[in-house]
């Protein structure tokens, strides 16, 4: 449980970084969109072959798999439109004042689009006994950009720099708490049910990155995003082969 949460926070870490980042180092809108693809592409990858390949081999002919993707999905659908309403529609967006009143939402959006990530990467130390580093690749580069754009957002709603990286600093331990309890959930679980909670978490990302991040990606990387999105997904699928030994 432990080295769950150790390489949880790893994968979360990068909220930070990318706090510090938006704070002190700015990247321009171009490049922080094609930092973005990129990490759709990796996370793209992690979820084929990481998630739904291995929970079609546990669970193939009982539809697990299906059930599973589609309710992550909707579950992640119907939080984000909530949430979206309460004014954290653009959490992901470059531009934009992040005001005070609206801190409560950000929060509640950022952590859900970050807690299916993280929840990976325990199930994946259960699964195999230790981490798949193309999940903790993924999920530390998906967030990257994320808090890079959010800080920039909340710079221009006049936060303070202490209180954006305390924000990011609790957000990652929310984060990464949710490693131990992917691999709590598992436990003992017989192979439908760790396949449903796999594809469960692969429906979450999938939907998070088809309406959030990726047309973040498009908008400010332009064309290259989808160069960029193919570079990680190969990325990735490069690392998942030489893990395991292929």
């Amino acid at each position: 449980m432990l080295e769950t949460f150790i390489f949880g926070l790893i994968a979360s870490s990068s909220l930070l970084i990318g706090g510090i980042i938006g704070i002190w180092m700015p990247i321009g809108k171009r490049m922080l969109g094609i930092v973005m693809a990129f990490g759709a592409g990796v996370l793209i990858s992690a979820v084929s072959y990481e998630l739904v390949l291995d929970a079609v081999r546990l669970a193939y002919k009982t539809g697990a798999v299906g059930l599973g993707i589609f309710a992550g999905a909707f579950t992640f659908y119907f939080a984000d439109m909530w949430i979206s309403k309460a004014g954290a529609s653009n959490r992901k967006a470059i531009e934009g004042s992040l005001q005070s009143r609206l801190i409560v939402p950000i929060v509640l959006a950022i952590v859900l689009d970050g807690i299916p990530e993280t929840t990976v990467i325990g199930l994946s130390v259960l699964k195999d006994g230790s981490v798949s580093i193309a999940i903790l690749v993924a999920v530390f580069i998906s967030n990257l950009p994320e808090a890079v754009a959010s800080t920039t957002g909340m710079k221009a709603g006049g936060w303070s720099a202490q209180k954006i990286l305390l924000l990011w600093l609790l957000i990652g331990l929310t984060c990464a708490a949710a490693a131990p309890i992917g691999y709590a959930l598992v436990g003992d679980a017989s192979p439908f049910w760790v396949a449903l909670i796999e594809a469960f978490a692969a429906g979450a990302i999938l939907m998070m990155l088809a309406n959030t991040m990726m047309p973040e990606a498009y908008e400010h990387g332009g064309k290259l995003a989808g160069i960029f999105t193919v570079l990680g997904f190969a990325a990735s699928v490069m690392v998942v082969l030489l893990e395991r030994g292929g």
